[in-house]
């Protein structure tokens, strides 16, 4: 799996040589993830999809919700099967 960076404000994954990114808000155990960003070289590789797996599971792992505003993290939210449940 690709290691996730967490800058307190940006969850980030390097992949390919470049940085694939998810602005968020932390409120008590609920993650709002704001905006998921993947350079243009990575988009329809997965790239975005391999940090939203990543990100999921650290919120799982931490007994976090996520909240999702960003419509890419709601559509891959609502796709996923296994993190589906942590949609709050």
């Amino acid at each position: 799996m690709t290691e996730l960076r967490d800058t307190g404000a940006r969850y980030e994954i390097d992949d390919q040589g470049l940085t694939c990114w998810a602005d968020y808000r932390l409120d008590g155990a609920r993650i709002y993830v704001d905006y998921v960003f993947s350079p243009p070289a990575l988009r329809g590789t997965g790239a975005s999809g391999r940090l939203m797996t990543a990100l999921a599971q650290d919120a799982r792992d931490r007994g976090r919700t996520i909240t999702p505003i960003c419509s890419y993290a709601a559509a891959w939210l609502k796709r996923s099967a296994e993190f589906r449940d942590l949609v709050g």
